[in-house]
């Protein structure tokens, strides 16, 4: 299991010293309640810090500097218990590299009406200090994520670990490497881009290896590991009896346990966060990893096929946003149509990889022809994914910028058996309509590759796009084509450099 990063997200409350010691020392108490109060919540997915009340610039500016050099800060939330004026603020967050978010609350949910008098007033004036703080974040072009209402409200505590959870996968990718077994799949456009801008963007990096680097690897793994592997394969899944031991096909199994322990070990030694492999080079391999891909997806590695590292970079976020929620995030892409007017859906599927974690049962464990590749049967994980609500996510390089796009839809059962498909599917409905999400997932320029969630939400996107400062074009219930259209070609002029 490729675990994410041990992270947490610092609390920092904002007053001044105009209010006086005993003031600030209850500033201090209920931010601690507060922070105690959350995290005993249940609706957090990271712990939360308390740090003390900033009241000066230079604490400030130090709590800013110490959150960036801290590998385990993945990000803040600000909250202006008081007024505090703003132009303290300066100097530590037009420096700060961290993702925030601010939480516009107070400590009280009711005012006390018959005892207010101005010393309560002073002390609670989130709504004053607030937008002071949130004129200073617009006036100095930060992107954050607001948050209004009473913190003890199951709506703000859902909204706030929906941007943890967002804050978490940004941080999976800072320093995060990621494999690329040869190169793009040829002459293919929207599989290739920018690494450069990417790695300055995103703070992943892309590294070459050589598809005999991996063989070497695949080829060194022992019998016994790899009949422990096989064993496990019988237990989890439902193994075809020529698969079994003893079964005339058993080999081909034996083949992807050997690239599972192969691919396993050369991600582990190099420190790699996800991989993309190619199937117009497999020097050395005797199958496409199909089964052995499935299963690393399934412990949170990303993925990308024909040299997709823009997807395999996604998808590795999402596995860390949705980590422990029901539902399941894979790589996917879009195959065919079935246009019946009455309903028409998507069908996606891959050749061989698509994860587990969103089948809507105990998938079968099956070889059979690949058609391309020029290699054998490569065994492979065969499952239909669970119904229910999804979206589709597609990161592209449009040049000199990056741009994800997220169609909302809906999983539904295949309306027929497909008996001759051996791959993992799943089917769907694009929201809100099947035309009008078609045509504005291709004016948006998206991709056929995509990281497929059932874990993963919209608001968790749309916080991940504003921490990497790049655009996020949303497909789903409202959308109208000409006015996205609109959309779209101003945001070619807002956001060219």
């Amino acid at each position: 299991m490729l675990k994410a990063p041990a992270c947490s997200i610092w609390f920092v409350t904002g007053s001044q010293h105009l209010y006086g010691a005993k003031a600030l020392a209850q500033v201090a108490a209920n931010t601690a309640a507060v922070v105690d109060g959350l995290n005993a919540s249940g609706a957090l997915p990271l712990p939360l810090v308390a740090k003390p009340v900033m009241t000066d610039a230079e604490g400030i500016r130090a709590l800013c500097r110490a959150a960036d050099a801290d590998p385990a800060c993945a990000g803040l939330v600000l909250w202006m218990h008081t007024f505090s004026p703003a132009k303290m603020w300066i100097g530590g967050l037009s420096r700060l590299s961290k993702p925030f978010l601010h939480l516009h609350t107070q400590f009280h949910r009711d005012l006390p009406w018959a005892s207010i008098d101005m010393d309560f007033m002073n002390l609670h004036q989130a709504a004053h200090g607030d937008r002071e703080a949130g004129h200073l974040h617009t006036r100095l072009g930060l992107e954050r994520t607001v948050v209004v209402g009473h913190w003890q409200d199951a709506r703000v505590q859902a909204e706030l670990g929906g941007w943890m959870r967002a804050a978490h996968g940004w941080a999976a990718l800072q320093g995060a490497r990621f494999v690329r077994f040869a190169d793009n799949m040829r002459n293919v456009a929207v599989t290739d881009g920018d690494k450069v801008e990417a790695e300055a963007v995103f703070g992943f990096s892309v590294l070459a290896h050589g598809v005999g680097e991996l063989a070497a690897e695949v080829a060194a793994q022992e019998d016994a590991a790899i009949d422990h592997l096989c064993a496990e394969y019988d237990q989890r899944y439902a193994v075809a009896p020529a698969l079994r031991r003893g079964g005339d096909r058993h080999h081909l199994l034996r083949g992807q346990a050997r690239i599972e322990l192969g691919l396993r070990a050369f991600l582990e030694r190099g420190g790699f966060s996800g991989f993309t492999d190619n199937f117009e080079d497999l020097t050395g391999l005797e199958q496409l990893p199909g089964l052995a891909t499935q299963r690393l997806m399934a412990d949170g590695y990303g993925f990308g096929a024909e040299g997709d590292w823009k997807t395999c970079a996604l998808l590795r976020a999402m596995k860390v946003m949705g980590a422990g929620l029901p539902g399941g995030t894979s790589f996917m892409e879009d195959y065919t149509y079935h246009l019946d007017p009455q309903r028409p859906l998507v069908l996606d599927a891959h050749m061989l990889e698509v994860c587990p974690s969103i089948a809507a049962g105990r998938p079968s464990l099956e070889a059979h022809p690949l058609g391309i590749g020029g290699k054998a049967d490569p065994a492979r994980l065969v499952f239909d994914a669970a119904p229910g609500a999804a979206l589709n996510a597609s990161l592209v390089d449009l040049g000199g910028r990056f741009r994800l796009i997220v169609n909302r839809v809906d999983t539904v059962p295949p309306p027929a058996p497909l008996p001759r498909l051996p791959v993992a599917r799943a089917v769907w409905a694009p929201l809100p309509d099947f035309a009008t999400a078609c045509a504005a997932w291709i004016h948006a320029g998206g991709a056929h590759h995509t990281a497929y969630s059932a874990a993963v939400d919209i608001s968790m996107l749309r916080a991940f796009s504003s921490m990497a400062r790049i655009e996020l074009v949303e497909i789903g219930p409202g959308t109208e084509l000409e006015r996205l259209r609109q959309e779209l070609r101003w945001s070619a002029a807002a956001w060219r450099r």
